[in-house]
């Protein structure tokens, strides 16, 4: 009893946060759920259960305070060839065998994976989605919704990219649009700052669907050359009643069990949404103010269970996603149960309140997702990570650069890769240290060896023995190593019987006696 009362009270205590972000995260993640389902060639349903599913089950299941998931955009090429190649019933056994695979995975611990992403990659990686936010927002902002809401990918699927997308759209502007977007704008900057008591508690993003649609309303009926037409708002399908419900549910096919393409289609589904959901839970918990930490082996099994629910009512396979996690702390989210009010909003309005939600412009939303594109990639955030050094700035943009260009798991990888060479550079400079000194009137050149010396320092060790002068005194000591790589263990062995061609008085001091291979402590 004691902790259900404890439950509750939490329950109860986090409520004045997490409904407001639920619905917030609920408003962001609609369009989401359906642009991703469009270019996937899926039913647009099956975005929304992948949505519901995401956030009614995983949220629960999840140890994550602040995640949210759902439709992912950076399955949806995978998604697309899939159905393409098999159709959409057998794809729906491979998002099973996705979830399956999902749960062994968390089971034996491969969520660990997750430490191995560098802290300036994780930031760039952030950075990056703020900045393809806003120029992928721009064009819906101004009325060219042409490209689908939530592609984050350079190449989209209209044959344009990112930047060619912004010269088109600039050819096709709509006032009506652009009136919405721009009050949409100056609402999401100054509602809290200008609004007191019960109004500062409702969230802007609310006032803004609001906004947006009641002056769309007034366009159609006063101003008929300003409205925006079906293309322009949110469109989901149409629910009446339990039969029009299970029509819209569709069931996998599972004598496709067999298949071998199936089953590669859902074992590349795993690894690809497991990569992308540890991504976005390490991107999410840095932005969460409590500094919380999520336990990604949890997490892993949590989208299973997602992933299997989801596919078998027909829904998409689901990732944590960091839009909608980024859209969930912005809003002031405290628990998970933010991410469930969102999926408990999405699952009662589709059902009841569909003829609302089909009169929210799109120019709108983008002006929700244009302010959380600018909190994600401020200006502040490239002067701290520039102050913390090069080796973390250059990883930190080369990430943004590359995730820009391309999509997010091409730039991710691209960013470790440059992370990784500055370890390495760090790593060849730390493989020892070097001190001159007299002894009895002679120079005495002194290396001491660094406590962990592996195969990567055998280039700069080796380099300095060369470059020491012929008829010198050198004293190389391994007293604070406590490893040795076999590597390096040969160069100084070599460079024994080369020192007596060159000259060198040469002395090797503690080395132990495990990393012997033809000296023995000498001194």
């Amino acid at each position: 009893m004691s902790l259900l009362h404890n439950l509750s009270k939490q329950i109860s205590a986090n409520a004045k946060y997490d409904i407001p972000s639920g619905i917030v995260v609920f408003v962001v993640a609609l369009p989401l759920c359906l642009g991703i389902a469009l270019a996937s060639k899926a039913p647009l349903f099956a975005g929304i259960i992948a949505g519901i599913v995401g956030g009614l089950v995983v949220a629960l299941l999840s140890g994550s305070p602040l995640s949210v998931s759902g439709p992912a955009a950076g399955l949806t090429v995978i998604v697309l060839n899939a159905i393409t190649e098999v159709g959409y019933n057998a794809f729906l056994v491979g998002v099973l065998i996705a979830g399956s695979v999902q749960i062994i995975l968390g089971f034996i611990k491969a969520g660990s994976i997750s430490l191995l992403f560098p802290s300036s990659v994780i930031r760039g990686m952030l950075a990056a989605i703020g900045i393809i936010l806003i120029l992928k927002q721009i064009p819906h902002a101004i009325g060219y919704d042409v490209d689908y809401e939530g592609d984050l990918s350079f190449e989209q699927f209209d044959k344009e990219n990112t930047f060619s997308e912004l010269l088109r759209a600039y050819q096709s502007l709509n006032k009506g649009a652009i009136i919405i977007s721009v009050l949409s704008l100056l609402v999401m900057v100054f509602w809290n700052k200008i609004t007191k008591g019960f109004l500062k508690s409702i969230p802007a993003p609310l006032i803004v669907v609001v906004i947006g649609s009641l002056l769309n309303i007034l366009f159609v009926e006063k101003i008929p050359t300003l409205a925006l037409s079906k293309e322009h708002l949110v469109l989901i399908p149409e629910i009446k009643g339990l039969d029009s419900l299970k029509e819209l549910l569709i069931f996998p096919d599972f004598g496709e069990v067999t298949n071998f393409k199936v089953w590669k289609i859902g074992l590349t589904l795993a690894v690809v949404a497991s990569i992308e959901t540890l991504l976005s839970i390490e991107a999410v918990d840095k932005l969460d103010p409590l500094k919380r930490h999520t336990p990604t082996n949890r997490e892993l099994k949590a989208q299973g269970v997602g992933n299997i629910l989801s596919g078998i009512m027909g829904g998409l396979p689901m990732t944590a996603v960091i839009v909608r996690g980024t859209a969930n702390v912005s809003a002031g989210a405290r628990s998970k149960l933010s991410s469930f009010y969102h999926g408990l909003f999405l699952l009662l309005c589709v059902i009841f309140f569909h003829e609302i939600l089909n009169r929210i412009p799109l120019a709108a939303l983008a002006a929700i997702l244009l302010v959380i594109g600018y909190k994600l990639t401020n200006i502040g955030l490239y002067k701290a990570i520039f102050k913390n050094g090069v080796e973390q700035f250059v990883p930190f943009i080369s990430t943004i650069l590359a995730i820009v260009v391309t999509d997010l798991l091409k730039g991710i990888i691209v960013g470790i890769i440059v992370a990784i060479v500055f370890i390495l550079r760090r790593n060849l400079k730390l493989a020892y240290s070097c001190s001159m000194k007299e002894d009895e009137h002679t120079k005495v050149m002194r290396l001491d060896l660094a406590e962990e010396v592996s195969f990567l320092n055998k280039a700069s060790i080796m380099t300095m023995l060369r470059n020491i002068p012929d008829y010198s005194k050198v004293i190389i000591d391994g007293s604070k190593a406590k490893y040795i790589d076999y590597d390096v263990i040969e160069i100084l062995n070599d460079f024994k019987i080369t020192a007596k061609t060159r000259g060198v008085d040469l002395q090797i001091e503690n080395i132990k006696e495990s990393y012997d291979i033809g000296y023995k402590n000498e001194k």
